[in-house]
């Protein structure tokens, strides 16, 4: 289990993160999101020990990582972008890794066929994607117990994310956090989710619970019909003539009640997905007009 407790970070007069607190269970994949600037990175890199917070902590099965050597051992981190010298290769880190984990050959070779991985190409010759797919494949070949993403997702064609998403939950014991702007592919795998906003959990939870609660309604009225006579605080709200878009947090047989007493001549409920609740989510912090 990762638990995050009060954990704050400046760089000088600038907060990045206050007051986070954030657990992730064992075994779960967990998906870290928010827009550009939210936090996320600064999270990521201190879970992982390359930056140590200025308070809190971040526990690993109740140990402090701060300075654990034999917890680091037990995750690895992929940041957005990773470190390489000129003459670095797949082949080189390989090695490297194998002298720090329990390296899975066969996993690793079955990625570097399907990639088409050139072992003894210069790293730096790579396209971004070939990048990617190359540090995702020693990632999952290395099998932590704690594996921690930066934008997982950011650069790979559709086929590389589908083997990316297959190969994380194929891990059996591994923890992952990801973070990531594609919440289309977050939502597959995620059971779990943080939404960072201004240095803060602005919401947090189980991703499926989550959605359940949230719905979505197109109505239909005999004449407009104003947002005030609504009864319930929405998420979003758009009319156009007589007909009304709005999502919802709540109890769906209250809200369909509630409904019908406004006399509407049809409703109609639509899915919300991850993405969709993301951005009522940031709209209703007045980031997006």
């Amino acid at each position: 289990m990762i638990e995050i407790k009060g954990l704050g970070k400046s760089y000088g007069p600038k907060k990045v993160l206050e007051n986070v607190n954030v657990t992730v269970p064992d075994a779960s994949v967990f998906g870290l999101v928010g827009i550009n600037g939210a936090g996320k990175t600064t999270l990521l890199r201190m879970m992982a020990d390359v930056l140590r917070p200025d308070e809190g902590t971040v526990e690993y099965d109740g140990e402090n990582i701060a300075g654990n050597a034999k917890k680091r051992k037990e995750l690895f981190f992929l940041p957005d972008e990773p470190y390489y010298t000129a003459g670095t290769t797949v082949e080189k880190l390989v090695a490297l890794y194998k002298s720090f984990y329990a390296f899975d050959d066969e996993l690793f070779a079955r990625y570097e066929k399907l990639f088409s991985l050139e072992r003894r190409t210069p790293i730096r010759n790579f396209s971004k994607g070939m990048k990617r797919q190359a540090f995702a494949a020693l990632a999952l070949a290395c099998r932590p117990k704690y594996l921690l993403l930066d934008e997982a997702f950011d650069g790979l064609d559709p086929l590389a994310r589908l083997e990316l998403k297959r190969g994380i939950i194929s891990l059996e014991g591994t923890t992952a956090v990801i973070s990531s702007h594609s919440l289309r592919e977050l939502e597959d795998i995620c059971s779990g989710f943080a939404l960072l906003d201004g240095g803060a959990v602005a919401d947090a939870g189980d991703l499926a619970e989550t959605l359940a609660q949230v719905h979505k309604f197109q109505a239909a009225f005999e004449e407009p019909v104003p947002r005030e006579r609504f009864p319930f605080e929405c998420l979003a709200f758009e009319s156009e003539g007589r007909v009304v878009r709005f999502v919802v947090r709540g109890e769906r047989e209250e809200i369909v009640s509630a409904l019908k007493a406004l006399s509407p001549i049809f409703v109609e409920e639509i899915k919300v997905d991850f993405e969709e609740l993301f951005l009522c989510e940031v709209k209703s912090r007045g980031y997006l007009s």
